[in-house]
């Protein structure tokens, strides 16, 4: 048994109760042959990329079940025969399911390896809202020794500047 997903397109003209119809008729196809049918969605009216027996749209249909090969065959030739389909496309995808959960417990594993991030530090902003102090003091200007005040000669000159003069 594997896993398939059949999507087909209805006539826009079809009325819901032919599509339901058309559905339950593919179901019982499906269970028929001994298969089950997992999932249907119907995601209704869609533009078409081109134009199909002159239909611009058309009623999109998903079918994923659960079968032998041999009931695919059957399943798409009886699709081919109903003149309310315009087009139909199977796919299996149970290998596909595979290597996605594959990949899942891939990196699940490297994760469990990782050590775990830090819980981040709240901002200065949040712990002042918050009614603490900050950690770190807020910026603000530069605090102004009293040797750099106007008029006073600069502690430590710069390079390449002129000593200055003793008075």
């Amino acid at each position: 048994m594997r896993i398939y997903e059949n999507l087909f397109i209805v006539r826009p003209d079809a009325t819901e109760e032919e599509i339901d119809q058309l559905i339950e008729g593919m179901s019982k196809t499906v269970a028929s042959g001994g298969g089950t049918v997992d999932k249907v969605e119907k995601w209704g009216k869609r533009k078409l990329a081109y134009r199909v027996e002159k239909h611009r749209e058309g009623s999109y249909v998903l079918m994923q079940f659960t079968a032998a090969p041999e009931l695919v065959k059957e399943f798409e030739r009886r699709l081919r025969v109903q003149d309310s389909v315009l087009k139909f496309l199977s796919v299996r995808i149970d290998e596909v399911l595979k290597r996605i959960e594959k990949r899942r417990k891939e990196r699940e594993k490297r994760a469990h390896r990782r050590p775990p991030v830090p819980a981040p530090q709240p901002s200065i902003a949040q712990q002042i809202l918050a009614g603490g102090e900050p950690a770190h003091p807020l910026p603000g200007p530069p605090a102004t020794p009293a040797a750099a005040q106007p008029g006073a000669a600069p502690a430590h000159p710069a390079p390449g500047a002129p000593a200055p003069k003793e008075s």
